[in-house]
């Protein structure tokens, strides 16, 4: 064998291991493993939504799902039409978006406000803390009754009802973010003379973001639920209005079609605080990224 024929051999043999005497094991081939999720797929994250919608369609075709358990999606979509062009959905979807966001806004800047006072002084933490642990023991939606004998029955009980559930998880995670910052930024800070204003704004806050964030994606959720139930106090319009109405005629179509859009406004909450959350915390190195 010549020697460029062996060369040539060299480069086109797989690479092995060696062995643990030294010497390679001719059998053995380098196999590399990806530890984590593995590489992220666009538009993932419609994937499950769609399987669930295929199977609740496929399941409604097939006789398996009963229409009086669970109308079917084409019957839901027919139903959403009609809703859209006879009795004003588009005004309904956006009195119900109105009431989630304005308590949503007042909730997370409120838990932001508590969470940032009470995470970063001691005496902070002494005043706000704990009734903020006292108010998450006892469920907003109990208080209802409460804020009917405080509000009324109009559009500020059904705000603030929102509000103080979007409060507890913004506190709780924001909070707890700023209480686990890495002490040696601390010490560093101090070594070089950092200001306490210029190492809140430009290392705590920023520390904290990740925890904001997911008390955020928790906090879109539960305005959701707090709508569902407060839009069945009295209301003259909403979503959780015509499905009142729709119960009380049993129209099972109208109820679903008011199910599905509060799914929906969920699912797209959520899925925007994510992208956002992926370009914020873009300098992270995480198993999601």
């Amino acid at each position: 064998m010549t020697a460029a024929t062996a060369a040539t051999r060299a480069d086109v043999a797989p690479a092995v291991p060696p062995s643990r005497a030294g010497g390679p094991h001719p059998d053995v081939r380098v196999v590399r493993r990806r530890l984590g999720p593995g590489p992220r797929t666009r538009l993932s994250f419609w994937v499950g939504p769609l399987l669930l919608l295929a199977v609740w369609a496929v399941g409604s075709w097939a006789g398996f799902i009963s229409p009086a358990v669970l109308t079917a999606p084409w019957d839901v979509a027919k139903e959403f039409q009609n809703q859209w062009v006879d009795h004003d959905l588009l005004g309904n979807i956006g009195t119900s978006l109105r009431r989630s966001v304005l308590g949503l806004t007042l909730g997370v800047l409120g838990g932001v406000v508590l969470a940032v006072a009470s995470g970063l002084s001691r005496v902070g933490e002494a005043l706000i803390d704990g009734p903020i642990q006292i108010k998450r023991s006892i469920p907003t939606l109990a208080l209802i009754p409460l804020f009917v004998a405080w509000f009324g029955i109009g559009e500020s009980m059904k705000v603030t009802t929102i509000a103080l559930i979007t409060l507890i998880p913004i506190y709780v995670n924001t909070h707890n973010a700023l209480r686990g910052i890495d002490g040696r930024y601390a010490e560093l800070a101090e070594t070089l003379d950092v200001g306490r204003v210029e190492f809140v704004r430009n290392v705590v806050l920023p520390g904290a973001l990740p925890g904001f964030l997911l008390g955020l994606r928790f906090a879109v959720t539960v305005s959701l639920l707090g709508l569902v139930v407060v839009e069945q106090f009295n209301s003259e319009s909403g979503i959780g209005h015509v499905m009142t109405l729709a119960q009380q005629y049993g129209q099972t179509s109208v109820i679903v079609v008011g199910l599905v859009i509060y799914g929906v406004f969920g699912f797209l909450a959520d899925t925007a605080v994510r992208l956002i959350e992926r370009r914020a915390l873009s300098w992270r190195r995480t198993l999601e990224g």
